[in-house]
């Protein structure tokens, strides 16, 4: 008799029920002194600069009232969306597959995942922060140069691979050379590249791409 093979647990499921996938953000800030993304507790792993002093004071307003402030730090990510990305592909994940979300003319073994806006979603998410990355290494580069230089490598792949290598002597190395792949074939006439085990792996490996995208800013952008 065969033993049953344990199903491996996700990272999401050690989040308490109530936290968000946009929670990944969470426990992040951008650091005054480097401007790396560090976390709110602890020194800073860039620079060093010491832990937030996170404990409440009293002021005093005109009126002679003593009030009491919390600390509060700006959060690490570039805008409001990245919240609403990992949002929204949390709720792809989780919502149930339904007859109807079955594409017709294919096969289950055949056609496309009826998951694979997820793909689509986390790729979008993705090169937003790619651009952002680009943005804020080189911002030291008047703003029309920049803007000009983005626009020549438009594509994903360009940014990637060309504008990446002249920028940094390096190309963008990750375990996302598969999605990009997937989503591009799916782009062009084989809907049938974004899988379920494709959606299933992108989601497996979104907290640990968070985590190595945010590695690759520290070393790009932060200034120790």
């Amino acid at each position: 008799m065969s033993t049953p093979v344990p199903v491996a647990s996700m990272w999401y499921e050690q989040f308490p029920k109530d936290k968000s996938w946009s929670g990944l953000w969470s426990g992040y800030t951008l650091c005054g002194r480097c401007h790396g993304i560090r976390s709110t507790s602890g020194a800073c792993g860039v620079c060093g600069d010491p832990p937030y002093d996170a404990k409440p004071f009293t002021i005093r307003n005109d009126h002679g009232r003593e009030l009491v402030v919390h600390s509060a730090v700006p959060g690490a990510e570039g805008r409001y969306e990245d919240w609403v990305y990992l949002r929204m592909i949390e709720r792809e994940w989780k919502r149930p597959v339904l007859e109807e979300d079955r594409f017709p003319g294919f096969s289950p073994e055949a056609g496309p995942s009826p998951r694979a806006s997820i793909v689509i979603l986390f790729w979008s998410y993705f090169e937003t922060r790619i651009e952002r990355l680009l943005r804020e290494a080189l911002h030291a580069m008047p703003n029309r140069i920049l803007d000009d230089t983005l626009r020549r490598y438009s594509a994903i792949g360009a940014r990637l691979n060309d504008l990446y290598r002249v920028a940094f002597d390096s190309t963008y190395k990750s375990h996302l050379a598969k999605v990009q792949e997937r989503r591009n074939l799916f782009a062009h006439g084989q809907p049938q590249a974004i899988d379920d085990a494709l959606v299933k792996a992108v989601v497996e490996n979104l907290k640990v791409e968070h985590e190595a995208w945010i590695a690759v800013f520290n070393k790009r952008v932060a200034r120790p």
